[in-house]
């Protein structure tokens, strides 16, 4: 069983959602030699997050980021607050959403749907550049 763990520096990304399924892959060549296995991939901040979703129609993470925004608005009257406004929001809405994404391989690919792409979401107006540790599992 063949162990293999990277660390992946993404830059940064304006706030909202952003399909970075290429990017990951790109940096794990490894892959390809996979079977049968996992690749898990972990996001080391607290103000950004990882999700799979639609990666095909633009509206998506407009919609994605409109409804996040709804949710943990920046009006609320948070405690945390000596980051900036944006703060608190983003940190709420990385626990919403999660840090880390678990995604089967089969024949050196990943095992993701027609329509799914792995998305960062940048919680942040300025979040800076971000850096995912990807860990893959197989044979």
């Amino acid at each position: 069983m063949a162990w293999i763990q990277k660390q992946i520096r993404l830059p940064a990304f304006r706030r909202g959602f952003h399909i970075v399924t290429q990017e990951v892959l790109s940096e794990i060549p490894e892959l390809s030699t996979i079977k049968v296995g996992l690749m898990h991939v972990f996001i080391m901040h607290t103000s950004a997050s990882l999700s799979i979703n639609e990666n095909a129609d633009p509206d998506v993470p407009v919609d994605l980021e409109m409804s996040f925004n709804k949710i943990a608005p920046e009006s609320f009257p948070y405690v945390h607050t000596c980051e900036g406004p944006d703060d608190m929001p983003a940190h709420v809405k990385a626990s919403l959403i999660g840090n880390s994404l678990t995604i089967p391989i089969s024949e050196g690919r990943l095992c993701l749907g027609t329509w799914q792409g792995i998305y960062l979401c940048e919680h942040r107006n300025h979040g800076g550049s971000r850096r995912l540790v990807v860990t893959i599992q197989g044979e």
